[in-house]
């Protein structure tokens, strides 16, 4: 009777830009549409159902690289810094990723075990062959980030109309409830210095 070989496990896969880039892109497209109240990352959070923390790592960086602009407070939130046409998917991954390169060239070739730890000088002539296959990839990879806009990205998602304005209204409905509890913790405050009111 044989024995049946155990199943091999898929190995894991494991990409060149992290789930942050994915979120940063999300969040920059909720940003595309104008609103009355700027969008707080807890709420950008609850939309995309992922941690605030990972939002709050993420939010500064796009707003170091000028991609957004933040207001501080209870009412506070982002909204983009630029026209949704003027912002490229690629700014969005080098601020989040800070231009992480595709390739590292070790200029393995130069430890060739017949050379006796001293390369000769033909054996690292010139970009390596697979560096520069590399450096290649990279560009085109890049070209294709930065030419496509922020604005032409949410364009290729097919979003029902009514599901946008469902988006508009979650929003707009969160901040209101922000400005109530801003609101309603002033009137507390105010309560509390003047004290307790004459029997």
């Amino acid at each position: 009777m044989e024995r049946s070989e155990p199943p091999v496990e898929p190995r894991p896969t494991v990409s060149l830009y992290g789930a942050s880039v994915e979120y940063a892109l999300h969040c920059m497209m909720w940003l595309i549409r104008p609103r009355e109240k700027p969008v707080s990352a807890r709420d950008l959070a609850a939309m995309q159902g992922v941690s605030p923390s990972l939002l709050a790592k993420i939010m500064p960086r796009l707003e170091k690289a000028g991609l957004v602009e933040s207001t501080g407070g209870i009412g506070g939130g982002y909204r983009l810094a630029s026209p949704a046409d003027d912002i490229t998917v690629l700014d969005v991954v080098d601020a989040v990723e800070g231009g992480r390169r595709l390739f590292e060239c070790r200029e393995v070739r130069r430890n060739c075990t017949l050379f006796d730890g001293e390369p000769p000088a033909w054996s690292s002539c010139g970009t390596c062959g697979i560096h520069a296959v590399m450096l290649r990839a990279e560009r085109a990879m890049r070209a294709e980030m930065e030419r496509t806009s922020l604005l032409s990205l949410a364009r290729s998602v097919r979003y029902p109309p009514e599901f946008q304005a469902q988006v508009s209204e979650w929003f707009d409905e969160r901040a209101a409830a922000r400005e109530d509890a801003r609101v309603t913790a002033i009137r507390a405050g105010a309560g509390r210095r003047r004290g307790p009111s004459a029997p």
